[in-house]
């Protein structure tokens, strides 16, 4: 074939512009989808790594003493640092940025020590700093998103889009890093991890370098972000992420097992074993599930997040948002009352499944909501502040089954009645002091029009006439027998135009004379 064949074009060099021609040219959102993408793919080979560790090797006792420690170490970021130095970061440009290139990159360093220290104590340090990092990305994350979109409308889809790649790129990384850690071994699963927080942390260059929040947050700022509805929904989203942070190492620990059986190495233990199982005494401990149910308990977490995010842009266009967050708090409390009931893995994986379905709606419907009721609020400010304490509930949580044993059927429980509480709590703030509630507020905000009471005409409208007060000396030439006159209230609009015809009545309507005079 020839150049003048037809069908045929030879390669040339893209223009100018070409390459700045947004149809093929990659937005800003979209290298923070690809980014939170991966990073999520991270965080599950992470967590398959785990079930290889020195975790399940040492002692229950000293493992929890290690773990509460590396929790504790947790909450001084949260509590201390962050405060501080969260406004410097919003005010800098490209300051959120550079927060998230250092958290992935951080990140793949942690990873890349793991990868020989995964069988040994260093384990534990070493998990607390990717707890941390972790953390701090995802306040980074939170806080960029409305400077990567153009309109509200974009900011929920996006926020939407951004929990199902969460939830997608964790089940991935969970399922290969599970057939890789049995195949090869943990430290294998460690490297891939760090090539993937590696990757996104290159890619956060591609990110443009904006500013949060250049002005400091104003009275009405505080006051919309202080309303009762915001508060009421930050505390139910707090008690739904630390139910998170319970039942994540509530599981860890059940799972892998309490205390260790009778030894039947040692010259005349067969005898000593055999006495003590004549006094029904239990010589085998509590060795732990097998590794495969780690697995399954990850791979369901990680298909609730999916289905929460699926569900909860479905259920805005029919609900509130306060309903949303109630119903993800009573399917949490009554999933865990029936896991309470049931022995073994279903119900685990029932309450899992609940659980992770309910935090993901639960997150979606609160980042509505506060889009909702401040909306002269920078999002992207208080979207880092709210993900810095719902990140300091689910350490509070966590904390709470790796301090006090509780036995798996007892935790249940203990997530009912925290569900419960915040259900409850969350029905009764919602009920103002005058009994009119507040969702009935909302609901006449935002459809004006279909409430039916009367506008009361104020005295600035400049409709009315003001009384007349006569002088003595024009009383006659005016005219005005009544000095309190004034003109009469005008009539409150119709709510709705006038009544169609049938339309049986539309159908057999004639047409008007312009129309005929085409068929003619």
């Amino acid at each position: 074939m020839t150049a003048s064949s037809p069908g045929w074009r030879p390669l040339k060099r893209p223009s100018q512009s070409d390459v700045n021609n947004p149809t093929l040219t990659a937005s800003p959102f979209m290298w923070l989808a690809r980014i939170h993408a991966t990073s999520s793919v991270g965080d599950g080979l992470i967590t398959a790594a785990l079930a290889g560790s020195v975790f399940f090797n040492i002692s229950p006792d000293a493992a929890r003493a290690r773990v509460a420690a590396a929790l504790i170490v947790t909450v001084a970021p949260f509590a201390v640092i962050t405060p501080l130095i969260g406004p410097a970061i919003d005010r800098a440009k490209g300051g959120r940025r550079s927060m998230m290139v250092a958290a992935n990159l951080g990140r793949a360093v942690v990873a890349l020590l793991l990868i020989s220290h995964i069988k040994t104590l260093l384990l534990f340090p070493e998990a607390l700093a990717m707890l941390v990092l972790k953390s701090g990305a995802s306040i980074a994350t939170r806080a960029v998103v409305p400077k990567m979109v153009d309109s509200d409308r974009q900011l929920v889809e996006a926020n939407s889009k951004l929990a199902l790649l969460s939830a997608i790129g964790n089940i991935a990384g969970v399922a290969v890093g599970g057939i890789s850690n049995f195949i090869i071994g943990p430290g294998f699963v460690a490297s891939l991890a760090m090539l993937a927080f590696a990757a996104a942390g290159v890619m956060c260059f591609r990110l443009p370098r904006v500013a949060i929040a250049t002005e400091p947050a104003t009275e009405q700022e505080r006051a919309e972000l202080s309303s009762i509805g915001i508060a009421l929904a930050g505390s139910a989203m707090g008690v739904m992420r630390g139910i998170v942070g319970f039942l994540s190492f509530l599981l860890a620990f059940e799972l892998r097992g309490g205390k260790k059986g009778l030894d039947l190495r040692a010259e005349g233990s067969a005898a000593g074993a055999a006495a003590a199982m004549a006094r029904k005494a239990n010589i085998i401990g509590n060795p732990g599930a097998p590794k495969w149910h780690f697995g399954a308990v990850l791979i369901v977490a990680g298909v609730g997040g999916l289905v929460g995010s699926r569900l909860a842009p479905v259920l805005r266009t029919r609900w509130l948002e306060e309903r949303i967050l109630q119903g993800t708090l009573v399917l949490v409390m009554v999933a865990a009352l029936v896991a309470s009931w049931s022995n073994g893995l279903g119900g685990t994986l029932i309450v899992t499944l609940a659980i992770g379905t309910g935090a993901a709606a639960g997150k979606l419907a609160f980042d509505s909501l506060v889009q909702r009721d401040a909306p002269d609020a920078n999002w992207g400010r208080s979207f880092a502040r709210f993900e810095m304490r719902f990140q300091f509930g689910w350490v509070i949580g966590a904390l709470v089954p790796t301090v006090l044993h509780f036995p798996e059927r007892l935790g249940f429980v203990v997530i009912a009645i925290a569900a419960a509480s915040a259900t409850a709590t969350y029905f009764v703030g919602l009920r103002s002091e005058s009994g009119v509630s507040l969702l009935h507020r909302v609901r006449l905000m935002a459809r004006p029009g279909r409430d039916n009471h009367v506008p009361v005409a104020s005295t600035d409208d400049p409709t009315l006439v003001a009384p007349v007060e006569p002088s003595s000396s024009d009383a006659t030439t005016v005219g005005v027998t009544d000095a309190t006159a004034v003109a009469p209230v005008p009539e409150p609009t119709p709510r709705r135009g006038p009544r169609r015809p049938p339309r049986r009545a539309r159908r057999a309507a004639p047409l008007p004379d312009d129309q005929l005079e085409l068929f003619e």
